[in-house]
């Protein structure tokens, strides 16, 4: 299971406490913002994306949506998001539980601006209920980040 590869991965920082298992689902930003008792902007929703023939996935606010032509503009083609298989075999993680941590071999991720106004943020741990509240210093090293970037729109300092 997905949720036991994220645990295996935070055990060797010693923080596989830290992982949040819910009763209910937190597969979507409404249901997760719930499932906590925050605001949606504060779950770090992972998006999956295909450029050129690798996985790319971009970690943004829960309230913030991609911008095609900031997208076009960063990676040089148009955004074409993965299939819900594809997410699966090449990412390693289902719909619902996608996240940056213990993902498979040549995926990279970029963590989006629209992040940055938060002290703490709420990304999934591998399945679709769960979750792991981290610092934005903390996401940057366990995500294993390629960079910042600036692809959404729709939030609050747009």
């Amino acid at each position: 299971m997905s949720i036991e590869k994220v645990k295996d991965y935070f055990r060797q920082y010693g923080m596989e406490g830290r992982v949040l298992e819910f009763p209910v689902s937190s597969a979507t930003v409404e249901l997760a913002a719930q499932a906590l008792g925050c605001e949606p902007g504060r779950i770090a929703k992972t998006l999956s994306f295909l450029v050129g023939a690798r996985a790319v996935l971009i970690v943004a606010a829960g309230d913030a949506k991609v911008d095609n032509h900031k997208y076009k503009a960063q990676f040089g083609v148009k955004a074409k998001m993965l299939s819900a298989d594809e997410v699966t075999e090449l990412v390693g993680h289902a719909v619902g539980g996608v996240c940056p941590f213990a993902v498979n071999e040549g995926v990279t991720v970029y963590l989006d601006e629209s992040l940055k106004r938060f002290d703490t943020v709420y990304p999934a741990c591998g399945s679709s209920n769960s979750a792991i509240e981290l610092t934005i210093p903390e996401l940057e090293r366990y995500s294993g980040f390629a960079g910042w970037i600036d692809v959404c729109k729709g939030w609050a300092e747009d």
